[in-house]
């Protein structure tokens, strides 16, 4: 049996190092080998620019992906909202693990509600995606808030609300959960009040495709389930011709009846930053079989919401 220690890359963060301390126990458990942290360092993780700025898409990504193509890393954690929707043909995505809580959370001072903010309270999030929705419930419910654009780790934005700076920041759940600072949260958004962004709470274990033993190895880890429900996310972000930092959410709910999954459900919102302007759709049938169901799931929507004007709402028009 191969005893040889495997090397996971990941992000130097809080979050990507508890969150891939998970996933190494998890390989190693399936593997039977010792998995090693390779901490690497992203453009991402050094810029100091906003998101929108630096373009978003792959800047927490590319240097895990050079690792592995230089053969660093035998295989890298991330979070799989910020993975562009093109997939490089030598690498692969060979799981993605049971989803964590998707839905936005906020972090506020005195413990308040959202709806309980004071008027003119200063809310940070350095998402153009939960301003836009975050904005247009205020507008839509008579609340005076103002969206501010910050940066940091979870640390940095939750220190804002503690030293009195803002009234409240917006985080996800599944980040906090996964470095057990849950109980620090003090009101869950509803997916009706601000959907998450498409793979939100779902984490993505990416190697050399041809690596077909380390491939199959970490299939184990796999859940069906999420993973149809992120490609048909993803697959209308693709279609929007959006990077992980536009303005768009998305979720791909499964419906049950009992014990068994009958339908999928997949709801998503482009807007302005400003929640002036959204255009929000869903659709619901069948939970799709393959890779492909979902993917065509997911551009149908796209090209409903684009039809609706969507491409104009985002900042760059969709060609």
């Amino acid at each position: 049996m191969n005893d040889k220690t495997l090397r996971l890359g990941t992000r130097r963060s809080r979050l990507a190092m508890a969150q891939s301390g998970q996933v190494a126990e998890a390989v190693s458990r399936v593997t039977g080998r010792p998995v090693e942290l390779v901490e690497i360092t992203t453009y991402g993780d050094v810029s100091r620019e906003a998101l929108a700025q630096i373009g978003g898409t792959g800047v927490f990504v590319t240097a895990l992906r050079d690792a592995l193509l230089k053969g660093e890393v035998d295989f890298a954690v991330h979070s799989l909202k910020d993975l562009p929707t093109t997939q490089p043909d030598d690498l692969v995505v060979a799981a993605v693990p049971v989803r964590e809580d998707p839905r936005d959370v906020i972090v506020a001072r005195d413990a308040l509600k959202f709806t309980d903010l004071p008027s003119g309270a200063r809310i940070g999030t350095g998402s153009p995606r939960r301003m836009a929705q975050l904005n247009a419930y205020a507008r839509s419910h008579g609340l005076d808030i103002a969206t501010v654009p910050i940066r940091g780790n979870v640390d940095t934005r939750i220190g804002f609300v503690r030293s009195g700076e803002l009234d409240a920041v917006v985080l996800a759940a599944a980040g906090l959960n996964r470095i057990g600072r849950g109980d620090e949260v003090t009101d869950f958004l509803s997916v009706d009040t601000v959907l998450p962004a498409p793979g939100q709470g779902a984490l993505a274990i990416e190697c050399t495709a041809a690596n077909a033993d380390l491939v199959a190895a970490l299939a184990e880890l796999d859940d069906p389930f999420t993973r149809i429900a992120v490609t048909a996310e993803r697959s209308l972000l693709a279609a929007l011709e959006a990077g992980c930092s536009a303005p768009v959410g998305a979720l791909a709910d499964l419906l049950a009846d009992g014990q068994i999954v009958k339908e999928m459900r997949l709801r998503a919102v482009v807007g302005t930053t400003d929640g002036t302007r959204m255009v929000q759709l869903s659709t619901t049938g069948p939970v799709p079989e393959t890779h492909d169901g979902a993917m065509a799931l997911g551009r149908e929507l796209a090209a409903e919401m684009l039809a609706q004007g969507a491409a104009g709402l985002m900042g760059e028009r969709a060609q």
